[in-house]
């Protein structure tokens, strides 16, 4: 992957521009354009160490786990939904707008692309602003939700209450005492809709994602490892119909080896200074 100062990112930005220049780009997101925003990515440099992440195993099976997910989930809402779009969400949306991106397949449920004001973005692992009852299929906003949690555990909005374990995650005695949210139709177990760790992307959405990259006829991977399966099957999916392929990721990919160009450097940076190029 391609390091960068100052000087050189210029030139490589430049190089990208005439690479792209012509062409409706379609764009695959992950957490590192969202770093700008204050939501730390899962994975990479100065992310914690997750040896037990959360799967839709242990969230249906395991109550004490659910009851930790939940604390933690709702923090992590609260983060996303106080966070903005940064620049290069919004060179994103501005790029759609003049024609040169066809649309954002993004792996990220912050919905900071459609904040941002983009309008063609297919959220391929799910969305943190829904929850879906399992048992009568009811669909609630998160935030009606988390009025629901907070109501019943007033504790959990004073973060000093909270217990974080090194890896991240919250810690047992933090919620014990834990009120799970249900269904107010059923009083069913609800589920954010997002796909968890063991959970396949539904068919009929990557079938969506496959169409909008289809519509373009370059991709560009911003953001992401492509450590999950599906951004990886997309990527193969571009690279077999042999169109252009940019990668801008701080860390190395596992699709370096077949991309035109790579660089290692901040989403925030390029992508705005990609479309000033294009524009």
């Amino acid at each position: 992957m391609t390091t960068t100062t100052d000087t050189a990112l210029a030139a490589e930005i430049a190089r990208l521009g005439d690479l792209l220049r012509g062409r409706r780009t379609t764009v695959l997101t992950g957490a590192g354009i969202s770093t700008a925003s204050g939501i730390p990515a899962y994975r990479g440099a100065g992310a914690p160490a997750r040896a037990n992440p959360m799967t839709v195993q242990r969230f249906l099976g395991d109550e004490a786990a659910r009851r930790r997910y939940w604390v933690g989930g709702h923090l992590g809402w609260r983060a996303f939904s106080s966070a903005a779009p940064n620049a290069g969400h919004r060179a994103l949306a501005e790029m759609e707008r003049q024609g040169t991106v066809a649309g954002i397949i993004t792996q990220n449920v912050d919905g900071l692309h459609l904040r941002a004001g983009s309008t063609r973005v297919i959220e391929v692992h799910g969305t943190m602003r829904r929850v879906g009852c399992l048992r009568c299929g009811q669909v609630f906003d998160r935030g009606s939700v988390a009025s629901q949690i907070e109501q019943r555990n007033p504790w959990v909005t004073r973060p000093e209450n909270i217990e974080l374990n090194p890896d991240g995650d919250v810690s047992p005695a933090s919620s014990d005492d834990f009120i799970i949210p249900t269904c107010t139709v059923c009083d069913g177990m609800l589920k954010p809709d997002v796909v968890f760790f063991g959970e396949y992307v539904p068919r009929e959405r990557f079938r969506s994602a496959e169409s909008l990259l289809r519509s373009g006829d370059a991709l560009i991977v911003a953001g992401s490892s492509l450590v999950v399966n599906s951004g990886v099957r997309l990527v193969e999916r571009a690279r077999r119909r042999g169109i252009p392929l940019a990668i801008i990721n701080h860390e190395p990919t596992r699709a370096d080896r077949w991309a035109d160009m790579t660089l290692a450097a901040d989403t925030s940076m390029v992508l705005p200074a990609l479309q000033e190029l294009l524009a």
